[in-house]
């Protein structure tokens, strides 16, 4: 039984309508009715776990998050993190939330995972570790690849929260199962993940309705879309 998880939910939905929100889901279909999946998107913000749980909502699931062990030690978030029964991650011991992430899969539940692992301060899609495709394919389960913009306006890093900014659009695009032939690489795997998210992020950077107010408001856009957010390093692109 979930006890924790519906009413964090239901606090969540309450403090979108507070705010007015302008959010969008598309392409929640993609997200199956039931049955493991692993559930990876960009990562712009620290509230993008929020925005990807509210994603899976149309479906009726839940998303159980990986989510570094620190927030799991925390007085506050530790209780809550764990009623929810995400999944804490030692980056000094990363087998056993493998192990962990994988097993729920198997019965059936749905797993979020960023795998750039950090915020990119670029916003756009830094290169991603394998764990998300190595968990799938050791599951049997769909990698369902999903973007999130508009979150970074209100926290992201190196920028001063704006919990209580109004009127805010926030665009979640989910895409289709990322394919996964027999005898592929999760490496392989990884590089079509990452081009399905680098179209899917683009495409909701494109759509966003809102523009910056002025010249100071350009950092929430990256670089090649006018925007003064720093250029991806050379390593990222790769």
């Amino acid at each position: 039984m979930e006890l924790v998880y519906p009413p964090v939910v239901a606090l969540a939905k309450t403090m979108f309508r507070v705010l007015d929100l302008k959010i969008e889901i598309d392409g929640a279909e993609h997200i199956p009715a039931t049955g493991g999946a692993v559930l990876a998107s960009n990562h712009s913000s620290y509230l993008d776990f929020i925005f990807c749980g509210l994603g899976a909502q149309p479906a009726k699931r839940l998303v159980r998050f990986m989510a570094k062990k620190s927030v799991f030690d925390h007085k506050v978030s530790g209780p809550l993190m764990r009623g929810m029964r995400h999944i804490p991650v030692d980056r000094k011991a990363g087998t056993g939330a493998f192990r962990e992430a994988t097993e729920a899969l198997r019965k059936g539940q749905i797993v979020g995972v960023f795998p750039e692992a950090t915020i990119s301060e670029s916003f756009t899609v830094k290169g991603l570790k394998s764990g998300a495709a190595r968990m799938a394919q050791e599951a049997g389960v769909p990698l369902i690849p999903m973007a999130v913009w508009g979150p970074h306006r209100l926290w992201t890093k190196g920028r001063k929260k704006e919990l209580t900014k109004r009127h805010v659009p926030v665009l979640i695009k989910i895409g289709e199962a990322v394919p996964m032939p027999d005898g592929a690489t999760p490496e392989a795997i990884t590089a079509a993940l990452k081009q399905r998210l680098s179209g899917l992020l683009d495409a909701v950077q494109r759509a966003y309705p809102e523009k910056p107010s002025g010249e100071d408001d350009r950092w929430w856009l990256p670089a090649h879309l006018g925007g003064s957010a720093p250029l991806p390093s050379p390593a990222a692109a790769v």
